[in-house]
Formats: structure tokens, sequence, C-alpha cells
């Protein structure tokens, strides 16, 4: 049995070329460059890859650039997930053979399925599938994987040994991790949301797929390696830092321009995404770049915009209102509030 899935594996941004193709040699730049900053392990296809917005041929030639470049150095958890069983069984077969460690699948989406159709749609591609399966909950894009099923599927399928839950519900994952060790101890639990690496952790978790780590890989492994030397006030500061962060990146634009925005910053040639951006998303953007540089900046990952960053700055309180209402929202239509 190989090795459980743990640490941060890096949901990366596909750079594009001028043309909106495939930059080959960035994403093998961009590869090393993580690597060198200490990541545990890529993920690509998932949704800060964009995966929906690749054909099925670009999303398997996305995984042989990166196996390729990669050669063995870090595990590679590949985004797997197609439109149907078929498909995404066919892409587990090749991504197998590719050498990568897992398969990330995310649940049904466009249809929503009950509880017990996620559970069918899981069971027949983990009794097909010749790699191991990371099951894939992000309940605001697709149907929910909730306890029973995740501690189901677990029980029944040898070959589902982990799942990445972006769902930033802690409770939630308290209760798979409660109903799931006792009978698969080696099951991994990854968090995919950002702003709670740190309490995640200490819950329990073998590690994160954070689209912020794509961008400060540094500050990511710093704050799993804290976090895991129980140095608690030195990781919660780092939270906080990556909380400020994240929010720029996650609320200032739709996902994942953002952090498109701040890996350009890092010298990442990305290129323009594929989708298409109004002139005043544009604009917003351009704004957008320049608070993340101040961010970036305070980290001392870049300098300062030439108009300077301000050192104290006042806090917008109808921002923090508006903010406020959108967590809220998001809060109730996931049934939290």
């Amino acid at each position: 049995m190989p090795n459980r899935l743990q640490g941060l594996f890096v949901p990366n941004i596909v750079p594009l070329d001028a043309a909106g193709e495939i930059n080959e040699g960035e994403l093998r730049r961009y590869c090393d460059w993580l690597i060198d900053r200490g990541v545990h392990g890529l993920y690509p296809n998932g949704s800060t890859g964009e995966f929906t917005r690749f054909t099925a041929e670009e999303r398997v030639r996305i995984i042989e650039i990166i196996a390729d470049q990669v050669a063995g150095r870090v595990p590679i958890l590949a985004g797997a997930a197609e439109a149907n069983v078929r498909e995404t069984i066919r892409a587990c077969e090749r991504y197998h053979d590719l050498g990568v460690r897992a398969v990330a699948i995310v649940s049904p989406f466009y249809y929503k399925l009950t509880p017990a159709g996620v559970y069918a749609y899981f069971k027949e591609i983990a009794d097909h599938s010749p790699v191991d399966v990371t099951l894939y909950n992000i309940p605001m894009f697709a149907s929910p994987i909730d306890v029973p099923t995740v501690e189901r599927l677990a029980g029944e399928c040898e070959r589902v040994v982990a799942i990445k839950d972006s769902s930033g519900d802690l409770p939630h994952m308290m209760r798979m991790i409660n109903a799931v060790r006792p009978i698969r101890p080696e099951f991994s639990f990854l968090t995919g949301w950002d702003a709670a690496l740190m309490p995640m952790l200490l819950v329990g978790c073998d590690g994160g797929t954070n689209a912020t780590s794509g961008v400060v890989p540094e500050i990511m492994r710093k704050l799993y390696d804290l976090t895991l030397a129980g140095q608690m006030d030195d990781a919660r500061d780092l939270q906080y830092r990556v909380l400020k962060l994240f929010d720029a990146m996650i609320l200032s634009a739709e996902f994942p321009e953002g952090f498109r925005a701040a890996l350009r910053l890092r010298g990442i040639d990305t290129g323009v995404g594929r989708q298409p951006q109004s002139a005043g998303q544009q604009l917003e953007l351009s704004q957008l770049s320049d608070q993340l540089q101040c961010l970036l900046a305070a980290e001392n990952f870049t300098d300062e915009p030439i108009a300077g960053c301000p050192a104290n700055q006042p806090v917008d309180q109808d921002q923090v209102a508006r903010i406020a209402a959108n967590v809220v929202a998001e809060l109730r239509k996931r049934g939290m509030a």
C-alpha cells in the first residue's frame, strides 16, 4: 500500500501563451518553482487549474507535461473529473499509466444527486479505477458528499483512500474524521479551504490542497510545519496573514483571477485566462493587482507599487459590510446559518 496522502498538494494554475494555449515551458518552470519552495505534491486539473475550461485532450496533456517535469520528485494528485463515469474511468486509466499517486474526482456537477446517487457514482469509479481515488467535496459547485456516504465508500472501497473537502466547514470535517478513522486509519483528509488550514490540521487533517500555496508556497509550507510542530502562537499569526491575502484573492475577483494576478507578481507568466473579462472587470483586476502587490511586499516577496502602500489604511466600513453580507449569504446557502 503506497504512503498516505499528506502535506500540501498545490492546485496549480496553468500558464497560457498569447494565443490562449498551454504554455508548456512556463508550466514546467512553475512546477520546478513550486517544488523548490517546499510543496509536498502537485494537484493539476482542479478548480484552481480551471479544468472545465480545457478540453479532455488538454487535461491529459497537462498531466503528461507535469508528470514528465516532476519525474517522481513529489507525488501528483491528478484531477480526473469528466462529465460522465465512462470518461472519468478512462482518465483514471490514462493517469495511472503516467504514474500519478492518486486521482481526485469531484462529486457529480450540474445534476444535483441524492446521497444514494453520489454513492453509486463513486462506487462505480472505485470498482474500475486502477489508481487510488480521492473524493472531492465542493458543495458550492457540485452535489455534496455527506458523512454517511464518505463512511460507506471508505468501508467498502479499498481504492477510495482520501477526501478533499473544500466546504470550509470545520464541524463537517471533524464528523468525517470521527466516522472514518476507526475503520480506515490510513484514510487521508485534505482541506481545500485556505482560511482554515491551521485549525483543520489541529483537528486531524493530513494536509491541504490550497490555491494560496500556488502563490506563496513558502508561507503555506511554514504554516503547515509550525502547526505540526506545536508552535501555536507563530502558526496562528501566520494563519491570519494568510487569511488577509486569501480574502483579497478570492473575494475581489472571479475565481481564480485573483490568484492568477498574484502569481504574476511572483514572476510566473500566467497569461490571460480563457474566461473573457469585461472592461470593468479588467479595471478591477488592475486595481486588485496593486492591493496584492502591497500584501506580497509586506512578506518581502516583491517591491511595493510605484505609488507606494498605505501604512495604516483606514477601515472601509462599507466594504466590510459588503463582505460580511456575502459571507452570511454563502453560509445560508450551505445551510450553516
